[in-house]
């Protein structure tokens, strides 16, 4: 068994990278693709590695030099014309030694897991190409597989259709060939392909002729789980350091991010909060069939936003102002305020990194369970010098819920001191009572002048790609404050068209936070016999857990990730929650559920 590697190509895309080297010689994480690939082939017993340089070949051929020598036996051959032709002409330049021996082919811009190649030599059949179930980050030569992973069509880019994805798979670039299958079927191919097409093809594209034979003799081998990545441009880099990064560089590369993780799709996110049962099918097909009119046409300016917002909660278009999402609002909100804040930790941190800490007068819960009441709230807060108390209710990450009834005292209480009182609802609606727990009606709002209360859709209502969330108030000079302050066209198309269309789905929303509150309390019993955790009960879409033995908050956050792929919360740099290894779950769907139940069990 031979390897060849191609690694001719300019790398345009990656910019600067490529101006003085290959692609092949761009480090991730430290490590050059090129010696990484090397590395995994010298465990093979390989008879030789020939490798076809092109662009900056020499600076390719120099670096290798005799590093190697002791592990590989390197070739190397050019393909002079690299600028004017594609990777059909390097494999040609190839085709002797193609037709010398069984060939491990590969493309040089790749990472992959080492097993890789122990997946393709162990599979019997003697033509392999591996491939992946389609993702939305791929791009380039896609194939059909029937039943028995006979590949059965490649699909070039022009042919790519996007109502077919579920049928496709997308090569890896790692083929395994046979002596007799290069000498007997490929090469005879490539050269006739060649002299009638030309140069400047790809060498899939000989493949694509060949399945359409009869008994092409060429097999798909599906990856499943296995981590690769094909760097084409910096986004391509970044997302492959990430998921290469060492078990305890990963966590902190991924927290970076601050979201993004559908470029990861084989990630469960236990660690953003979201309602896992809505929207429903049915009005994301209306926002589909909107889709080109909403890409296409600007949104309105904050009048008509307002108004849309006003009819979704049934209040007053006056009292509220949208934002692109509830952190936009708490910024301007947060940079209007004077005098202190009271404020409980541990807490959203989205609030008090908008200030700064002198001005911040902490309450923390003197108990494990973080449990406080508006009584509670009223004792600590009633001699410090605040003008604005803060209350996130439902708490985060605590999940601590105090009734309508007693925050409406509450802003009776600070009222009577000339204080306001924020009240962050974005989790209300996973509350036991979640029909009648909201503050955003017109009489409690007209009541209480000095409420503010925020509320993030992108949470409650499962959609937080659209950014969009709420800050309501009687107190109209603020909201008209709020609004000149924000762009006038903060939140898009599909956001505002969401906000016309939702209360034609609000029955169903009601029934999905009913079919929630069934899944919190399977979920609860089922995190509660996991022996290393305590589960702190909540009225959220998210348990705060106590890391009890085992591990630390840290080490189990780590594991999750790295043996499972499932992100979790670490709360260790959480005001209040330092080194007493806490850890917060956000609830998702049954199935998902069920994974990260399966994985705490296995560890």
């Amino acid at each position: 068994m031979q390897a060849i590697i191609l690694a001719a190509g300019m790398g345009r895309r990656l910019g600067e990278l490529t101006q003085g080297n290959t692609k092949c010689m761009i480090s991730v994480n430290g490590v050059r693709l090129i010696d990484r690939m090397l590395t995994q082939l010298a465990s093979l017993n390989l008879s030789r590695v020939v490798i076809v340089v092109g662009y900056k070949g020499k600076e390719l051929v120099d670096y290798i030099g005799h590093r190697y020598d002791d592990k590989l036996k390197i070739e190397f051959a050019e393909n002079p014309v690299y600028d004017k032709t594609n990777n059909i002409y390097s494999l040609s330049i190839v085709k002797q030694q193609l037709q010398e021996d069984d060939t491990l082919l590969i493309e040089s811009d790749l990472i992959f897991d080492d097993r890789m190649f122990e997946m393709i030599l162990a599979n019997p059949y003697p033509n392999l190409a591996l491939v992946a179930k389609y993702e939305t980050w791929m791009d380039g030569t896609m194939v059909r597989i029937d039943s028995d992973n006979n590949i059965v069509n490649f699909v070039p880019k022009k042919a790519f259709n996007y109502d077919e994805v579920d049928t496709y798979y997308k090569t890896v670039n790692i083929y395994k060939f046979s002596r007799d299958f290069s000498e007997q079927v490929y090469v005879p191919f490539l050269d006739a392909y060649c002299r009638v097409m030309g140069n400047n093809e790809y060498y899939e594209q000989v493949l694509r002729v060949i399945t359409l034979l009869d008994k092409a003799d060429l097999k798909a081998l599906p990856i499943g789980k296995e981590r690769w990545y094909e760097i084409d441009d910096v986004q391509d880099l970044d997302i492959a350091e990430n998921l290469f990064a060492s078990e305890h560089e990963r966590l902190g590369k991924f927290n970076k991010r601050y979201g993004g993780y559908w470029r990861f799709p084989k990630m469960l996110d236990f660690c953003y909060l979201v309602n896992p049962f809505f929207p429903p099918k049915r009005m994301k097909d209306e926002l589909r069939a909107n889709f080109d009119v909403l890409l296409t046409e600007y949104p309105s300016g904050m009048q008509v936003n307002s108004l849309l917002a006003g009819k979704y909660f049934g209040i007053r278009q006056e009292f509220v102002v949208v934002g692109n999402g509830a952190a936009e609002l708490i910024k301007s909100l947060m940079e209007s305020l004077d005098g202190n804040i009271g404020v409980v930790f541990p807490t959203f941190e989205e609030y008090p990194n908008r200030l700064d800490r002198s001005r911040l007068v902490s309450f923390i819960p003197d108990n494990p369970d973080l449990r406080y009441t508006a009584e509670d709230l009223k004792l600590f807060f009633r001699d410090k010098d605040i003008t604005t108390l803060l209350l996130i209710n439902p708490d985060n990450p605590s999940g601590n819920f105090i009734p309508k009834e007693d925050v409406i005292g509450l802003a009776d209480w600070c009222n009577d001191r000339g204080m306001k009182l924020i009240v962050d609802e974005s989790f209300v609606d996973f509350t036991d009572d979640y029909s009648t727990s909201s503050l955003l009606k017109n009489d409690i709002l007209l009541q209480h002048p000095n409420m503010v209360v925020m509320k993030s859709i992108s949470k409650s209502y499962g959609v937080p790609g659209l950014r969009l969330g709420v800050m309501a108030s009687s107190d109209t000079r603020l909201i008209a404050m709020t609004k000149k302050d924000v762009a006038i066209w903060n939140i898009n198309s599909f956001g505002e068209f969401y906000m016309q269309i939702f209360n034609k789905y609000e029955h169903i929303y009601k029934a999905a936070c009913g079919k929630f509150l069934e899944e919190r309390r399977r979920f609860e019993a089922e995190l509660g016999k996991i022996p290393y955790l305590r589960v702190i009960p909540s009225q959220a879409n998210y348990f705060l857990c106590e890391v009890t033995a085992r591990f630390t908050a840290n080490e189990l956050t780590e594991a999750l990730l790295n043996r499972h792929n499932i992100l979790i919360k670490d709360c260790n740099n959480k005001t209040g929650l330092q080194g007493k290894n806490y850890i917060r779950i956000a609830i998702c769907n049954s199935e998902d559920n069920d994974a990260l139940i399966k994985a705490l069990q296995s560890l």
